[in-house]
């Protein structure tokens, strides 16, 4: 046995990992790979270490690893031997630690049918680059009132320790924020009615594991936000691509009738195109009447240029039929991580249970800071500031397109990005990517197309980018065009 091993071990003196990591990674690719057999006895730990050339308190701190994993069974008096219990029927050898291999294959581990259409899918869009223009969805972190913030944050670090027991969503956020959108968007709610959340994605698959049953309809817009397509298709709905007018969702009767709705009415997503009341009624009665819910994603309605914003569907109708989903990821800065959803009084409990279920907890300390920030007018200057910041930008961003290209501009009404249209013959994906090699970003339409459609044009954010970027980023467009 003594001459077995040492034959079988070939411990390397150039290797960076120590001699005791290096003997037990042998010893267990050896009873993995049935080379030594349950019951089967080792040499003692001198005898190893002598056979070796080791230290004999190497050999010991090696066997002592492998029988806390179970490999070995010790006993005082006697030789270390393979555990009897070791059960490796189908086990292959395992070999010495290394970096996994990018190329590992996993045919053997069965996936959901929904992990395996992710590769397949266009979203989220990646963009591994420092952010340039014109990606969309982006503030201008340049402008944001950091040491505002950070002040904040210093000021109830230490409050929120001693808040530990308290539940997920902080009270005196949730009043801050009822008083907020009371104001800006009619909404009247009750503070438990406030769910906040990391992500305006984790919201929406809060709200799609809470209302939906595997196979119930949902009807999104078309062309609309990819994110509620995936979080929605995520828990098994069935669904459905509404085609959009200069209103909004065009109201399909012949259609399935549909369990939830998903609608952006403020600044549709991504034509910029603000619902009108009337077409805001008609969904209201819709969904009412068939028993559907409305998720209105109010993803950047904190900005509007143009006259004076409509009141929330959620403000328009009270009751069990509308959910209101927020983030501060728009107005303040995409890495805050931190949205909200105000549900129907009452889904409040079950909303707060699937919460903590799920584990879409945000931090005591970031909520606190955040009800702070907005409870002493510091959210509202900001936001206030950058409305007239943004406008500008949208302004010459649609001066621009038009003088460089021959783009059809949809000027929205408020938001934070717009859509410019161009011909049907365009191939708005090449386009999208050769202006992505010459350091431009602009999605492409047709990706955001969710019926058969001949729609093409480039979605384009402006409110990260100030006047001479946003000129430049014009000019790159018109060549590439031309």
């Amino acid at each position: 046995m003594d001459d077995l091993l040492s034959g079988l071990l070939d411990l390397s003196r150039q290797s960076r990992e120590p001699l005791t990591r290096e003997l037990a990674n042998h010893l267990r690719s050896l009873i993995a790979g049935r080379r030594l057999r349950p019951g089967q006895r080792l040499p003692s730990s001198r005898t190893m270490a002598r056979s070796l050339e080791v230290s004999r308190n190497t050999v010991t701190l090696a066997i002592e690893q492998l029988a806390a994993e179970g490999y070995l069974s010790v006993a005082r008096g006697k030789r270390p031997a393979v555990a009897e219990s070791l059960s490796l029927v189908t086990a292959k050898p395992v070999r010495e630690a290394k970096s996994p291999s990018p190329k590992l294959k996993m045919s053997r581990l069965k996936m959901s049918s929904w992990a395996r259409s992710l590769p397949h899918t266009n979203w989220p869009p990646v963009y591994p680059e420092r952010p340039r223009a014109f990606q969309p969805g982006l503030a201008d972190e340049r402008e944001f009132p950091h040491e505002i913030w950070a002040r904040c944050l210093r000021r109830t670090a230490s409050h929120a320790l001693r808040q530990r027991d308290r539940g997920p969503n902080e009270a005196r956020l949730q009043q801050a924020l009822l008083g907020h959108v009371t104001e800006h968007r009619g909404i009247r709610a009750k503070p438990e009615q406030v769910i906040v959340l990391p992500t305006a994605q984790s919201a929406i698959a809060l709200i799609a594991s809470v209302m939906i049953e595997a196979g119930d309809i949902a009807w999104i817009e078309s062309p609309g936000y990819g994110g509620a397509l995936a979080a929605l298709r995520a828990a098994n709905a069935d669904v459905i691509g509404m085609p959009i007018d200069a209103d909004g969702l065009k109201i399909n009767g012949k259609r399935k009738k549909p369990r939830l709705i998903f609608v952006t009415p403020s600044h549709q997503y991504p034509s910029g195109g603000l619902m009108p009341i009337g077409r805001r009624l008609e969904l209201l009665q819709f969904a009412s009447r068939n028993g559907a819910v409305i998720v209105e994603d109010d993803y950047d309605g904190e900005f509007h240029y143009d006259g004076r914003p409509v009141a929330a569907l959620a403000a328009l109708q009270p009751d069990d039929a509308t959910i209101y989903l927020g983030t501060f990821a728009k107005a303040m800065f995409a890495d805050i991580r931190a949205g909200y959803l105000i549900v129907p009084e009452r889904l409040a409990p079950t909303f707060a249970l699937a919460q903590r279920h799920l584990g879409l907890l945000v931090a005591v300390a970031l909520q606190v800071a955040l009800a702070d920030f907005i409870s002493e007018g510091a959210y509202r200057s900001h936001v206030r500031k950058m409305t007239r910041l943004y406008r500008s930008r949208r302004d010459r961003l649609v001066a621009a397109l038009t003088a460089e290209t021959k783009l059809a501009v949809d000027v929205p009404a408020g938001g934070m990005q717009l859509l410019a249209r161009c011909k049907p013959s365009i191939d708005d994906a090449a386009l999208s990517r050769d202006l992505r090699k010459s350091g431009v970003v602009a999605r492409p339409l047709s990706e955001m197309l969710y019926h058969r459609s001949r729609e093409r044009g480039l979605f384009l954010g402006f409110a990260a980018w100030n006047h001479a970027e946003i000129e430049a980023g014009a000019r790159v467009i018109g060549r590439q065009m031309r």
